[in-house]
């Protein structure tokens, strides 16, 4: 064997001048393998790992297949032959061998193959080494590596479902992250039930797969023999390793879920503050047991999710308190208007696409007026919380009292306005009032800083009206400017006023025009009933879900049912003003002949004239006459005498020289129907006459 090494063809050029120590060192064998002979040279160290002794291997490979297992051959002869024929100029191999003891041994083997200069392979130069000690290092490293991953993967199902609770805002929320396919792949179960403590008792919130609820445990005693009561009872986890141990521990249930092929599950109690507020159970049907780590991550879990569920329990509370307050505030019923289909709606706004709701401070209203006036409100306070709801009712209130008053549209705003600047808030609003009179159709309208109203004709087409504005509420008495313009705008029979809060017509990444233009859309394709395009139109909003809330009134004039106003004239009559005085009387008798009440007319002048003396000789301010003709199931003519005092008329007796006293006996003697109505900081003191039909 020294022999044929002597004579053997040199090392590669890269090799070391004197490998022997080298290799020795690293428990290294060489060999050299002569390709045409078969023959192949093995130093000392290479009998070692091979464990044969010189005089036991005679050059041949074929000696050590009493050390090379077949399998093990087969494996290195294809690793070597597909080397030769590919052209490779070295290949490289690991292979086990049997010992003389019988054990088995890892062994590692680097070749280099020489070829002539036609291609054909010609020898084989390699080594060959111990690779117990290495494959068992790279097999601790694996172990390790797969340990690591594990807890990784374990870190990472905590961190991916605490990251998806965070956004959970209402208890369903929770369940859905937790039932989700993908919260399940990370949980890695199959199912998942949950309850939830209330009263002593255990209710089910999450019922785990679809068709396996089971009778008699939808609300179920702490002290029962189920699994979620006993984790519950004992605030520890319950871990259950086996259909058999399930079987066993749980004789009662097991019988109900066997079809479920559960192979062991995790039931976890909800504890925040040493306090149970739920237990989840987590079923599998993949496995079996949990290993120390698996039941420290999944008891870390439940420590996450039950924090999320307070947190949840928490907002659903502040929201049920929030919207019962706001539900309060808003108007419980909307009084019936003659002449006027109403509808009013609101939606509170939603919280990032989920069911939950949010507290704001739109708010809507219907205030009869006298003289069969309606004032119609929309408003809207800053901000979606208890105290946005609290402002809300309070300047809706005050509207209200204004209003009645008989305040004119510009003044009840104004008032509104200052009121809320002097409420203990930092809180703005906008708002806009219509004082709709729909004997005439005529609607005064006032706006701070509120969106337009629309209009929806009787053809079905339907337009923005521009109101002139003012500053939104508190912020218009804050700076001084509490001028607010009125817009008239007249509403014909059949004809639809809507009013809305801006969260019916923001639409994200949509201007504010865009977004009135949509709604004209809307309105115009919408069904005709009102009540119907209410119910339309906030269907769409909560289609299109959003951030804020949304309040809706729409107002439809009705054709004449009832006494309706046709014409009207009016006159201003200042005190110390006797030609002022003689137009208004000329204005009643000629305006009483031309409507047909030629045959009254002595007594409507009469009265009137009396009306308008007491108003100039009993208050400081002038008096402003009107005359209406009502039409209806009987016609009727209509004298108001308007000043600016608010003490009311009182009967007197008639003095000795019978000049006063008799006014209020003159007016009850002469007219069919009489009264008085507050008008702001004054009244209005009014009469009717039945007169005949002028046709």
């Amino acid at each position: 064997m020294a022999d044929r090494g002597a004579s053997a063809l040199s090392l590669p050029d890269d090799w070391p001048a004197h490998p022997d120590a080298i290799l020795a060192l690293n428990r290294m064998g060489t060999f050299d393998w002569d390709l045409d002979t078969g023959l192949m040279q093995m130093d000392a160290q290479a009998h070692e790992i091979f464990d044969v002794r010189p005089d036991e291997y005679d050059d041949h490979p074929e000696t050590l297949s009493q050390r090379v297992p077949p399998g093990e051959a087969r494996r290195l002869d294809t690793a070597v032959t597909q080397a030769l024929k590919d052209g490779s100029e070295n290949y490289g191999a690991y292979f086990r061998i049997r010992c003389r003891d019988g054990s088995m041994r890892w062994t590692h083997t680097q070749g280099y193959i020489r070829r002539d200069d036609t291609g054909r392979p010609r020898r084989i130069i390699g080594i060959v080494r111990d690779a117990t000690r290495e494959l068992a290092e790279s097999e601790a490293r694996s172990d390790q590596a797969a340990q690591d991953e594990a807890r990784r993967r374990q870190t990472s199902v905590v961190e991916l479902t605490t990251a998806a609770l965070a956004h959970a805002r209402t208890v369903q929320d929770v369940i859905d992250v937790l039932k989700d396919t993908h919260g399940l792949t990370h949980l890695g179960a199959t199912s998942l039930v949950m309850g939830l403590v209330k009263a002593g008792r255990i209710r089910l919130v999450a019922e785990g797969p679809s068709d396996s609820f089971v009778p008699g445990t939808r609300i179920t005693r702490i002290d029962e023999p189920y699994p979620m009561s006993e984790a519950v009872r004992t605030l520890a986890p319950c871990f259950i390793e086996s259909p058999e141990e399930f079987a066993e521990r749980y004789p009662i249930l097991w019988p109900h879920i066997t079809g479920l092929n559960i192979t062991s599950a995790a039931y976890l109690p909800l504890i925040v503050q040493a306090r149970p507020i739920g237990a989840m159970g987590l079923l599998y049907s993949d496995r079996r047991g949990f290993t120390p780590e698996e039941r420290n991550i999944l008891v870390a879990l439940g420590s996450s999710i039950a924090q999320s569920l307070q947190r949840a329990m928490f907002y659903e509370q502040e929201m049920d308190l929030a919207q019962g307050l706001q539900q309060a505030m808003l108007p419980r019923t909307i009084p019936s208007v003659p002449g006027a289909d109403i509808a009013v709606r609101y939606r509170a706004a939603t919280i990032g696409g989920s069911v939950g709701r949010d507290i704001g401070g739109d708010w809507y209203d219907l205030i009869p007026l006298p003289g069969g006036r309606v004032g119609a409100v929309i408003g809207d306070v800053q901000g979606h919380d208890t105290h946005a709801a609290a402002v809300m009712g309070q300047l809706r209130i005050v509207l209200r009292a204004y209003a009645a008053e008989g305040h004119t549209p510009a003044t009840v705003m104004a008032r509104a306005s200052v009121f809320l600047h002097e409420l203990d808030t930092d809180r703005s609003a906008t708002c806009l009032y219509a004082e709709a009179d729909l004997s005439t159709g005529v609607l005064q309208m006032v706006r701070a800083g509120h969106i337009d109203p629309l209009v929806r004709r009787t053809d079905g087409s339907c337009r923005r009206v521009t109101v002139p504005g003012g500053l939104p509420l508190g912020l218009s008495a804050e700076f001084g400017r509490l001028e607010y313009p009125v817009g008239t705008v007249e509403l014909d029979p059949g004809e639809t006023l809507l009013l809305c809060t801006d969260g019916l017509v923001e639409q994200p990444g949509a201007d504010l025009d865009d977004g009135m233009r949509t709604l004209t859309a809307l309105v115009e394709t919408g069904p005709d009933d009102v009540r119907d395009l209410a119910d339309r139109l906030i269907d769409v909003a909560a289609e299109r879900g959003g951030d804020d809330d949304v309040a809706l009134l729409l107002l439809r004039r009705r054709g004449p049912e009832g006494p309706q106003s046709g014409r009207l004239l009016q006159r201003h009559v200042a005190p110390g003003d006797p030609a002022a005085l003689a137009d208004a009387r000329h204005m009643i008798r000629t305006a009483a002949g031309v409507w047909g009440a030629r045959d009254r007319a002595d007594e409507i002048e009469l009265v009137a004239d009396e009306l308008i003396t007491n108003a100039l000789m009993h208050t400081e301010g002038s008096a402003i006459v009107t005359l209406r003709a009502l039409t209806g199931a009987e016609h009727r003519l209509r004298v108001e005498v308007e000043d600016s005092s608010s003490a009311l008329p009182r009967r007197r007796e008639a003095g000795e020289s019978g000049v006063s006293g008799r006014g209020l006996l003159l007016v009850e003697l002469l007219t069919d129907v009489w009264g008085v109505e507050a008008r702001g900081g004054g009244k209005a003191v009014w009469c009717e006459f039945v007169v005949p039909d002028p046709d």
